[in-house]
């Protein structure tokens, strides 16, 4: 299966999200998970 943003996951991606996680941007996030997939599951 091809993955949708045309490449395979790196330990960036998941340390972008827990940066922002971590950060005040996501202040108002309650609840959530989130996939860091490329879209390769998209619902």
């Amino acid at each position: 299966a091809k993955i949708p943003l045309g490449r395979e996951g790196a330990p960036q991606d998941v340390s972008n999200v827990a940066l922002f996680l971590a950060s005040e941007l996501s202040d108002y996030l309650t609840g959530e998970i989130i996939e860091i997939n490329g879209g390769l599951f998209m619902r």
